[in-house]
């Protein structure tokens, strides 16, 4: 995921990123919310949390963001019939 996309879901994935991993408090979320560029600092804290390398923790990131985007697209074609 490039890093417009990241800042441009920032809400989402903000909401989501307790869900997906647990080590990361509102402390970690807070900290990415200063950040000069989120996915930076987000990918540095799963690495730091998680013993991810730098790769692994992008790898896991746009699994589990892809992941999400599908259950809301499935959720909103439910809704819309």
């Amino acid at each position: 995921m490039n890093k417009e996309i990241f800042e441009g879901k920032w809400k989402q994935i903000r909401g989501q990123t307790p869900k997906w991993w647990s080590l990361m408090g509102s402390h970690d979320l807070e900290k990415i919310d200063k950040a000069g560029v989120k996915y930076d600092k987000y990918v540095t804290l799963l690495q730091v949390k998680y013993g991810y390398t730098r790769d692994q923790a992008r790898k896991e990131f746009a699994r589990r963001f892809a992941e999400f985007e599908a259950e809301q697209q499935q959720s909103n074609e439910h809704i819309s019939k």
